[in-house]
């Protein structure tokens, strides 16, 4: 397990740092993923402020993410479910986790244990989403 990290490190120095496409693609990633994470703490706010039920944007936005799963290169689809993880990190989840309990719990009628969670789930959400866009503007 150890020699296949350091193999994937050693191929990873392979690429070139300076190759101004490659820092263009990287840039565009993260750029997708940032621009994704905040409209999807968008959509979750408005959902908790106007009393959207959860389950039909999880669902409807997973639906989505299966088929974009199946129209996307191949190239990107991995990058884009990790992308999704990777938006679930020690820093983000505890944010947006008080985020939404705050707001639910400061508005009268609203349960914080029922309308406070969901930010979670679209902030991984979407960042597949958008990720498996911009594979297709940048691959197709």
């Amino acid at each position: 397990m150890a020699w296949e990290a350091a193999e994937i490190a050693g191929k990873g120095g392979l690429i070139d740092p300076g190759q101004e496409s490659l820092k263009q693609y990287a840039f565009g990633l993260r750029m997708s993923v940032a621009f994704s994470v905040g409209l999807a703490i968008l959509i979750g706010v408005l959902r908790i402020l106007r009393g959207w039920p959860i389950h039909y944007l999880i669902i409807g936005g997973y639906v989505l993410v299966m088929l974009m799963t199946i129209i996307a290169p191949k190239e990107i689809i991995g990058l884009a479910y990790d992308a999704g993880g990777v938006t679930t990190s020690t820093i983000t989840v505890p944010l947006v986790a008080a985020l939404g309990v705050g707001l639910a719990s400061s508005i009268r009628g609203r349960s914080p244990l029922v309308d406070g969670f969901g930010l979670i789930a679209f902030a991984s959400l979407l960042p597949m989403i958008f990720v498996m866009g911009y594979g297709l503007i940048i691959f197709g």
